[in-house]
């Protein structure tokens, strides 16, 4: 790396907030609450299953542009018709579709995103929508600068309007801004469009169902712990 970037984006779902355990320990006490039995981790781990697929229906056409929200709500209802659960009224589903909204951040994330916002502007670049990823935000006290949600651009990564349009909308070259990441394929999908990549691993992101990104697979500038970690090697 032969200069620091001006900003610095950040893949949200994974990388910064533990989606998994977060809609687990969720559901499992909503489900206690209002006496509905489901196999709520199988529930939200089939769900995180239809998330790349959804989305590439969009992407060749088959449906048209929908947030992420509206992918993961028409995701649900068909989840919830396959997995026989009962007793769920509309209001109901409007709130447990709510929940990626208010996923919490793995330990290290609030901590060095509040140290790499003194010196870089910082903000997710996530698939998820702008009203998602900032209601995420103020739940989980996360700092961002700027909210980069897939609805700006009317594409999801890895589509390179996303990484692209982050640095036409900060007024910067693709080369001064930075995409960090737990996961490879995001990162090089970055670099192919000029961006400066760093790589940290989650590797209970899937419970026992991860099966990959437990290490930096390629080159990245920067390859970290953790975001705290990223901070430290950036200087701050």
């Amino acid at each position: 790396m032969q200069q620091p970037p001006v900003a610095i984006v950040f893949d949200t779902f994974g990388s910064v907030v533990d989606w998994r355990s977060s809609l687990i320990t969720e559901l499992t006490e909503f489900g206690a609450k209002r006496g509905i039995r489901a196999d709520w981790a199988a529930l939200v781990d089939a769900w995180r299953g239809a998330y790349q697929p959804s989305m590439q229906r969009v992407r060749v056409g088959e449906v048209p542009w929908q947030t992420l929200d509206q992918l993961h709500r028409t995701s649900l209802d068909r989840l919830v018709a396959e997995f026989g659960i009962e007793g769920l009224t509309e209001a109901d589903r409007a709130h447990i579709n709510r929940g990626w909204h208010r996923l919490t951040p793995w330990p290290d994330s609030v901590a060095g995103l509040t140290r790499l916002k003194r010196r870089f502007i910082i903000g997710p670049l996530s698939n998820g929508n702008v009203s998602l990823l900032l209601n995420m935000a103020k739940h989980a006290g996360i700092p961002w600068d700027m909210i980069f949600g897939s609805d700006l651009f009317g594409h999801f990564k890895p589509d390179p309007e996303t990484y692209l349009g982050v640095a036409k909308l900060l007024g910067l070259e693709p080369g001064q801004v930075m995409m960090a990441a737990a996961h490879n394929n995001d990162l090089v999908a970055a670099r192919k469009c000029g961006l400066m990549t760093a790589f940290w691993p989650r590797p209970t992101e899937y419970g026992p169902h991860q099966v990959r990104d437990y290490a930096a697979e390629h080159d990245f500038d920067i390859v970290a712990k953790d975001i705290e970690d990223l901070a430290t090697q950036l200087g701050v």
